[in-house]
């Protein structure tokens, strides 16, 4: 029922995807498409680490209470605010310390994760969106300027949405399997890799 709820709440933050549709217009002889938008997120170790963290992390808040709200609302609001995030990239927008908040959320949500860190419903998804907002800028420039906007970021919404459902999958069969340390090994090896992304 959770992971049903948790697929409707992702499938439903890709109807923010056409907004990005708005930032490059499609050109006649395009050549990035859906499948483009899919690849680019698992082409970056940042991005692969944010957000399979963010699913991690979520599956860890998934007992009862507020907890089992933030398994599909924490996902949600990291696409939401990456959707914003990259329409402002696209359309030229510079945000003030993308790259350091980029590191920064890599490092904290592999602690966070790491630590079994349990956060109030919102403030979890305000730091979340906050992370989102920098990945999503850095991403929105990188688009490519012949792309077609729509597809491109539906394929790019939608590879985020299944790194986030791959983290909370992991957790929560981690956690019914009695292996609940596996996650937390996982958030502290996400963790380590922070300063490798300095060097890239």
């Amino acid at each position: 029922m959770m992971h049903r709820r948790l697929l409707i709440a992702l499938s439903a933050a890709a109807a923010f995807a056409p907004a990005v549709a708005m930032a490059h217009p499609g050109m006649p002889g395009h050549t990035h498409g859906f499948t483009d938008g899919f690849v680019h997120p698992f082409g970056g170790l940042d991005h692969l680490a944010a957000m399979t963290a963010v699913g991690l992390w979520a599956g860890q808040q998934a007992k009862g209470g507020q907890g089992s709200r933030a398994v599909w609302l924490w996902p949600l609001a990291f696409l939401a605010l990456l959707v914003a995030g990259a329409v402002a990239g696209a359309n030229g927008l510079a945000l003030p310390g993308v790259e350091w908040g980029i590191v920064l959320s890599v490092a904290a949500l592999g602690w966070l994760t790491a630590f079994g860190a349990r956060l109030p419903l919102a403030a979890g998804a305000a730091l979340i969106g906050a992370f989102a907002l920098c990945h999503g800028a850095a991403h929105g420039a990188e688009m490519p300027a012949d792309a077609d906007g729509l597809a491109y970021g539906l394929g790019f919404v939608t590879a985020s949405a299944t790194l986030h459902l791959a983290g909370v999958a992991l957790s929560r069969l981690a956690e019914r399997a009695g292996l609940q340390l596996a996650p937390r090994l996982a958030g502290l090896g996400l963790a380590a890799m922070a300063p490798l992304l300095l060097a890239v």
